[in-house]
Parts: structure tokens; C-alpha cells; sequence
């Protein structure tokens, strides 16, 4: 596989979520220099620039999860003997599993009402939005599975374990 495939594979939650947030960025700066400057402004920003917002959320979510950055207290799991560290690990990837594979199913359930809603002003369908989290929740699901059954076979130290 071609290396650069390989990285964008492996990062491309970071990049469509840098991308979208990008477009939030870039229409709502241009649309405060459109109305302080010239009274003008774009009608549909408001909305689009949210869409990118909620995306840019979720998949910055997903990729937290898949890379382990986001933030948890493991000062008690530490004070304990590797095999009871491992045990641990095991369980909360578990329960992880658990509760982001309810979150997904949530989500699809979400989406099936979502879609027959417009958004305001484009008049197009607010599941393009409430896909976000189907995406990232099923994503982080898959990467639940992948820790799960990676800790099973030879489970991670736990950070401050040698």
C-alpha cells in the first residue's frame, strides 16, 4: 500500500475533521467581513458553518477514542498489580464497547427520524448532519472492538507500568 494512502487512512478522522473545521472557520470569518464592511452577509453560512462545526465535533471525538488521548483518572488502577491492571483494562474496554455500541444504535434511530426534517434555510435534509454521529459513534464502536479483542490477546501496560 502506497505510504501516503497509509497515513491518510490512518488519520482521516483528524483530516475531514480539520477540513470542516476549516469551512466553519473560513465562512463565518467572511461573514463578519461581509456585514461590518459592506452590509452584506451570506444567508446560508450560519447554517452550513454549524453543519461543519457538529462534524468537525464528532470525528475529533472518533479520532480521540482511536488514537486513547482523551482524558481519564487512573490513579487508583495504578496503585494496582499488573495482572489486576490488565483485568481492568479489559473491563473498561468492555463496558466502552458496550456504551458506545448503545450510542450507535441510538444513533440510528436518531437518524431514521432526522431525515425527513429540513433544515431551515437550505431545505435540505438534517440527517446530513445527524449522520455525524452514526459515523463517529459506529467508529468508535469498531475501535472498541479492536481494543477489546487487542487487550484480550496481550493486554497494554497501563500508563506508568514498565
Amino acid at each position: 500500500m502506497n505510504q501516503n494512502l497509509k497515513k491518510f487512512v490512518s488519520n482521516f478522522e483528524i483530516i475531514f475533521a480539520s477540513m470542516f473545521l476549516i469551512v466553519t472557520t473560513v465562512l463565518v470569518m467572511l461573514n463578519v467581513v461581509l456585514r461590518y464592511f459592506f452590509n452584506l452577509g451570506i444567508f446560508w453560512s450560519e447554517e452550513v458553518a454549524t453543519g461543519c462545526f457538529v462534524w468537525s465535533v464528532f470525528l475529533g471525538a472518533a479520532a480521540g477514542y482511536k488514537f486513547r488521548i482523551h482524558v481519564g483518572v487512573d490513579m487508583i488502577v495504578n496503585m494496582c498489580p499488573p495482572t489486576a491492571k490488565k483485568i481492568i483494562g479489559i473491563v473498561v474496554d468492555l463496558i466502552l464497547l458496550l456504551i458506545n455500541g448503545y450510542i450507535t444504535y441510538i444513533a440510528v434511530i436518531y437518524l431514521s427520524h432526522s431525515y425527513k426534517k429540513p433544515t431551515p434555510v437550505l431545505n435540505i435534509s438534517t440527517a446530513f448532519i445527524s449522520s455525524s454521529l452514526l459515523v463517529s459513534f459506529g467508529l468508535m464502536t469498531l475501535y472498541s472492538v479492536v481494543f477489546l479483542i487487542r487487550d484480550c490477546k496481550t493486554p497494554r501496560p497501563i500508563q506508568g507500568e514498565v
